[in-house]
């Protein structure tokens, strides 16, 4: 080979390079990119978790009301109704 060729193939083997390493760049912000992505939806996934939690323990305090005011209800429904039946 001539001085010509060996250039010629130090070029394309240095454009090679450059390709490789760009690509390598390239992927790795890629999977960067991806990481950072999976990190802030496994942190939303627990922030509606938390949410949800909140919410259900919302829920059976409201149902434990609920109950107790209809028990309360019955009672005073039970006593007219033997109010009424003692008039009669």
């Amino acid at each position: 080979m001539n001085d010509s060729g060996w250039t010629d193939l130090a070029g394309a083997v240095g454009a090679g390079g450059v390709f490789l390493f760009l690509i390598v760049v390239v992927w790795q912000v890629a999977a960067t990119w991806r990481a950072r992505m999976l990190a802030a939806r496994e942190e939303q996934y627990k922030k509606l978790a938390v949410k949800y939690a909140q919410l259900l323990e919302d829920n059976v305090e409201l149902h434990r009301r609920t109950l107790d005011e209809l028990t309360q209800a019955r009672g005073s429904i039970a006593s007219m109704e033997k109010m009424m039946r003692e008039i009669e």
